[in-house]
């Protein structure tokens, strides 16, 4: 998962995040079910990027580990409305609690490395984990009001579209908005990007701050579309392998579903294209265009749209 830190517990960050001391971390264990005589050891998860801290810990207790970590976003939400018994295609939720005005969460530990070092095994797991969830939640419009709603995402990306800064992108962002609002719909993790897979025997998706019934594209597309072929790309994935992880997510998901291939692929782009967008939202929104992921993603964004619009 993530390179592990087991000598201490930080005291103090630079960002205004409560720190959390190992006696208080046993605390939060034991009310959530570990039995204290059994806790070994409590350690930090770290980020392999910036070497910070995550607010995610190892817990080993005898003979099993365990991941505790602080709720974000609409995590626990997710887990209680989508993942109550085990699921092969992500950690089983193993309880919740609130200490100290915080929310956490404990969950089965599962072992793996991201898939931000993309092999055809590797992206081919994750494509399984994801189409095995996405078949059994299929078109569950009663769940549709749980965890990020329709309405939430459908405001997430009228803003992104509101700073793409050019004629030929916004027209582009029309077919793509026309697109979103008419695919079937199906359980989608909202930002399901490489490292957010940890792959071992199998593939499961972690990190579910933000989840729901959304168009089922949304979470394929944000998997395949950031990764490179470059040397040091933070996401690397190959173009043969992106391309056989098309046909084989059609395979194994969406042909079940009676969508033609054709259609797909006509879908998909426009897709892709919103995933290309998000840095150009960002560079224009926040003024980093000298940042090389904005002239990356806008070439790309462009090239997108001028096939898109070529089809009317």
């Amino acid at each position: 998962m993530f390179a592990k830190n087991s000598d201490r517990i930080s005291e103090l960050t630079m960002d205004g995040r409560k720190v959390r001391t190992e006696e208080e971390l046993r605390s939060i264990s034991v009310s959530l079910g570990i039995p204290a005589d059994l806790i070994a050891g409590i350690s930090p998860f770290i980020c392999a990027e910036d070497g910070n801290e995550y607010e995610v810990w190892l817990v080993e207790a005898g003979d099993l580990r365990y991941v505790l970590k602080k709720g974000k976003g609409l995590e626990t939400e997710c887990y209680r409305s989508f993942f109550r018994g085990k699921k092969n295609y992500a950690p089983a939720f193993l309880g919740s609690t609130v200490y100290d005005g915080e929310e956490f969460i404990l969950l089965e530990y599962c072992p793996g490395q991201t898939l931000s070092l993309s092999d055809p095994e590797m992206l081919r797991k994750a494509v399984d984990a994801l189409s095995e969830m996405q078949n059994e939640f299929w078109q569950r419009n009663d769940l549709a009001d749980c965890a990020v709603t329709m309405d939430r995402a459908l405001k997430a990306v009228e803003d992104r579209g509101r700073y793409l800064g050019s004629e030929l992108l916004e027209k582009a962002y029309g077919r793509f908005t026309d697109t979103y609002g008419k695919v079937p719909r199906t359980l989608c993790h909202e930002d399901l990007l490489p490292i957010n897979v940890l792959v071992g025997e199998q593939a499961v998706l972690i990190d579910w701050e933000y989840g729901e019934i959304l168009p089922y594209l949304s979470s394929f597309a944000r998997l395949i579309a950031h990764g490179r072929e470059d040397d040091g790309a933070y996401f690397f994935m190959r173009e043969s392998d992106r391309e056989a992880a098309v046909r084989y997510y059609y395979d194994k998901m969406v042909s079940r579903h009676g969508i033609g291939f054709d259609e797909y692929l006509h879908d998909l782009e426009r897709f892709l294209f919103y995933e290309y967008c998000e840095w150009v939202m960002l560079g224009n929104r926040y003024g980093s265009r000298d940042d090389e992921r904005y002239s990356y993603y806008l070439k790309k964004a462009e090239e997108t749209a001028e096939r898109l619009l070529k089809e009317e």
